[in-house]
């Protein structure tokens, strides 16, 4: 899913495109992207986009008549330039949004259809879809701790709550939680003062050191290929590869349609987390250090 550095790439790619430009035509092709029928969608063609802003992870365009068109891409939904009424054909091609420069087309991979479209009057009706999460990039130590201790959440769980923090997701937090060193399975109410410390300057440079880099390559070219899993990831992603930080191997704990990635040695003092289907399997023969899975990995 696109979180906060890549939706901050695809505002910078698309503020000079499409800023004081009209929407001249919205074209649908799937029945489930669009989830509001008042106002309709026709209601935004022709507007001009005075503003674009984020909330989370989706993507709001501002148009005249206090109109808030908003895009949320879930996992597999991305965002393309293209000329000018650009072809829908093909099935992952769910929306063009043409503007007088160029159509803005949205795509979503695999056979779920996620990806949702929102418009609404007035930005009373817009806060309908802000889960309420606090950008960490504009408040300070204590109101960081203050969001992730309004529960008490293991520190992946928290970092990735919407209503905690804005635009976190399953691979930021990885990397934001090597980066400070702390398990992901720690709890928020456990944590130390250094241990928060470390939390908190993490994020923000973890965050502000990709959001860096892909607005740069946005100010040149649109950004086309927006994947979570980027070469230059310490351990997102990189599950048997070794740490970049000490060497050991990272590893993993899967769960759904997601994984946390991790390294053992840098952040759990060498504990082996619980992997809920090998653990199942193994039972009491979980391996609990790094030599026990080691020894395990030579049966």
């Amino acid at each position: 899913m696109p979180e906060l550095p890549d939706i901050t790439a695809y505002l910078t790619a698309l503020a000079p495109r499409v800023l004081q430009q009209p929407l001249n035509h919205i074209r649908i092709t799937s029945p489930f992207l669009l989830r509001t029928a008042d106002p309709p969608i026709s209601a935004a063609e022709g507007k001009t986009v005075r503003e674009l802003r984020r909330i989370g992870k989706r993507i709001v365009f501002g148009l005249d008549g206090d109109l808030w068109l908003v895009l949320h891409l879930m996992i597999a939904g991305r965002l393309h330039w293209k000329p000018s009424g650009a072809s829908l054909k093909g099935r992952n091609n769910l929306a063009a949004f043409d503007f007088p420069d160029g159509s803005l087309v949205l795509t979503e991979a695999g056979a779920k259809r996620r990806a949702s479209l929102h418009l609404f009057h007035g930005e009373e009706n817009l806060r309908a879809v802000d889960p309420g999460g606090i950008d960490v990039l504009s408040v300070g130590e204590e109101g960081f701790r203050k969001a992730l201790t309004t529960e008490n959440r293991t520190l992946k769980r928290a970092l990735t709550d919407p209503r905690f923090l804005s635009g976190i997701g399953n691979a930021y937090s990885d990397e934001i939680l090597w980066v400070a060193q702390l398990s992901p399975i720690a709890q928020t109410h456990k944590l130390k003062s250094e241990e928060w410390k470390r939390l908190f300057h993490g994020t923000r440079d973890t965050l502000q050191l990709w959001m860096d880099r892909f607005n740069a390559e946005a100010k040149t070219k649109f950004p086309e290929k927006v994947t979570a899993f980027r070469k230059e990831m310490a351990v997102h992603g990189k599950y048997g590869e070794p740490c970049p930080r000490c060497g050991e191997k990272v590893l993993r704990i899967r769960y759904a349609d997601n994984e946390t990635n991790y390294c053992a040695k840098c952040q759990t003092n060498g504990k082996v987390l619980a992997d809920r289907s090998l653990s199942r399997l193994l039972g009491s023969d979980w391996p609990r250090t790094l030599d026990e899975l080691e020894a395990l990995k030579r049966r």
